[in-house]
């Protein structure tokens, strides 16, 4: 089907270009699923494909509205998204918005819904997901934990869902959505639990792994690995390597339109300055507005 191929297209072009860029694209293709729906005529099994397709696209504006920094926008999307999978009784479209939901809880600093989310995500995959979407839920649930400060079960969690990943790793296709997941983003994860107990020269080093194994067509990725990496560097007392690696993160920045790459720049930035105000002066030429 048509609209099924272009939303696959428009997961590629979100890795490589990020969610403003893509955005409207994505909202273009929404607004033709939702006018074929209300205005063409097709037998139940064609409407059905049709409204789940609606709803997957929904959650993929919402993904890319939160990638651009619009969080209230990503909510309302999300939201319709779920009434289609509730409407479907499609627990996979139910997953994604659940797990999604869940990442931009963790980036708002509201570990306790995130933990909520990724509950009830782990709850309806359990009897279908293969083990690498699993291992994205649990590695969740991971970064949950350690914010609210229970590093212990975060630490479990974590582990369990690297063993996740490894279990028939690419035995079974997982959704377009869930690609990108890996030994990247379970490094990244790692890294996360060591900032949140506060032992950044060990974040240092599981975020260098993370750069290691990032893909270069996950170009935006990479931005907000390198901008996590200067945090943590800048945090470990690192100074002239934070500088750096936020200059090699604004370059990237060039090529994609991300405003959470963005604000985790800022964030590298603020805690350079407080270690060393001038070269963090040095390196504001690199801020893009």
């Amino acid at each position: 089907m048509d609209l099924r191929t272009g939303l696959a297209s428009l997961y590629g072009l979100d890795d490589r270009f990020g969610g403003a860029t893509v955005g409207p694209l994505a909202q273009a293709h929404l607004a033709r699923a939702e006018r074929l729906i209300a205005t063409s005529s097709y037998p139940s099994t064609i409407g059905r494909q049709l409204r789940l397709i609606a709803g997957e696209t929904a959650e993929h504006v919402a993904w890319l509205a939160f990638d651009a920094g619009d969080n209230d926008r990503a909510r309302t999307y999300w939201h319709h998204a779920l009434v289609r999978a509730e409407e479907l009784q499609d627990d996979s479209l139910a997953v994604v918005v659940l797990a999604s939901m869940a990442l931009m809880n963790l980036r708002e600093r509201e570990p306790a819904q995130a933990l909520d989310l990724t509950r009830r995500a782990q709850e309806k995959a359990r009897a279908w997901a293969p083990p690498s979407l699993v291992s994205i839920l649990m590695t969740r649930e991971a970064r949950a934990l350690a914010m609210l400060g229970d590093h212990v079960n975060a630490r479990s969690t974590l582990a369990q869902a690297a063993r996740s990943y490894e279990q028939e790793r690419g035995a079974r296709p997982v959704p377009d959505w869930a690609v990108f997941h890996g030994p990247a983003e379970l490094a990244l994860a790692q890294a996360s639990l060591f900032t949140e107990a506060g032992y950044h020269k060990a974040a240092v080093e599981w975020l260098r792994r993370s750069l290691g194994n990032q893909e270069a067509s996950y170009a935006r990725n990479e931005a907000l690995v390198r901008f996590n990496l200067a945090g943590a560097l800048a945090q470990a007392g690192e100074a002239e390597e934070a500088a750096h690696e936020i200059t090699s993160g604004a370059v990237l920045l060039t090529e994609v339109s991300s405003g959470r790459a963005r604000t985790s720049m800022q964030e590298a930035h603020f805690h350079l300055q407080a270690l060393n105000p001038a070269l963090a002066a040095a390196s504001t030429a690199h801020l893009i507005a």
